[in-house]
This record gives structure tokens, sequence and C-alpha cells, in this order.
């Protein structure tokens, strides 16, 4: 019921986590992916799904800011099966936002999600990492996102130099 996922900025914890909420909320999944055709799907993707609640935790890390939370979970999905959290920048959250946070972490309703999304772990208290399971993400090697673009540029049958791979690898940070 509550993933972390922890990594460096830019590395894809924001986005993976949007699609694990469509994945557990998809109407009708193929093989375990969202099928980006029903009307979970369609509502996630335009943002208008009112069973996944982004919060920046950055601007909203105060104890009542945990306390809304804590009440809104209480409310069953309004039309997937999940009503998900995506919390971001999760270690901005203060000591006393923290402990009231793993009251609802400890105890959540069977219908409630949380993902958490930081780039500095180490400022998450571990009594709040222990009743999560970790995702560690890391930034992809040089050589591999070379590759990668190497392989597309021949599936879509353009011509690409070593060079100007190297070049766009460079500029993709990882």
């Amino acid at each position: 019921h509550a993933y972390i996922f922890a990594g460096p900025r830019g590395v894809g914890k924001t986005t993976t986590a949007r699609i694990l909420a469509k994945s557990l909320n998809c109407l009708h999944p193929v093989d375990n992916e969202p099928c980006n055709e029903c009307e979970l799907c369609l509502s996630i993707l335009n943002g208008q799904s009112m069973d996944i609640i982004e919060i920046d935790a950055a601007s909203n890390r105060g104890i009542d800011d945990i306390r809304t939370l804590r009440e809104s979970v209480k409310y069953a999905p309004s039309r997937g099966k999940y009503k998900i959290y995506i919390i971001d920048e999760f270690h901005m959250l203060t000591k006393e936002s923290f402990n009231a946070f793993l009251k609802t972490l400890e105890e959540p309703p069977s219908q409630t999600v949380f993902i958490l999304a930081t780039t500095e772990m180490h400022k998450v208290p571990l009594t709040i990492m222990s009743r999560c399971q970790r995702f560690d993400f890391r930034r992809i090697p040089l050589n591999t996102i070379k590759s990668l673009l190497s392989d597309i540029a021949k599936s879509e049958k353009i011509k690409i130099d070593d060079k100007t791979l190297t070049i766009i690898a460079k500029k993709a940070d990882g």
C-alpha cells in the first residue's frame, strides 16, 4: 500500500508514479499494462481523475496539510479501484508532519495507495521507510543511451553518426 521512489532529480520518479497509478486503476489492463483507452485511463491522462491526488510536499509540508490528507484518505475512490496519493519531494515534510503521516501509513484504508517520491532518502524517517516498499532510481549510463538512440535511428531509417549520438546522449543527462 506504500512505495518510496528514491533517486536524483530527473530520473522519472513522478512519471513512474503516474504510470503505476494508471496501471492500478485501469479497467482493461493488457498484460498488467494500462490500456490507455478506458474511461479511467483517459481521465488520468487528461489530469481529470479524482482518484489520483498529487501533492507537492515542498509547498504542502505542514501538519495541517497532513491532517487534510488524513481526512481525505477516509473516503473511497470515486471511480477507480484505488485512491492513489503521489507525494513528491516527500523528504520536505516537517517532523510533526512525518509523525502525523505515520499514523495513516500504519492503518490505511484497503483502497488507498501511497507513492512517495524523494531525492533525499536520508531525510525520510526509518519508521516511514520500514512501512514502504523502496525502489531506487538511477541515471542511465551514457553508452546505454547511445545504444538505444542508435537502435531507434536504425528502426526509423535515420542516418546519424557516433559523434552526434554522443552529444545527444550527454545532453540527456542520464
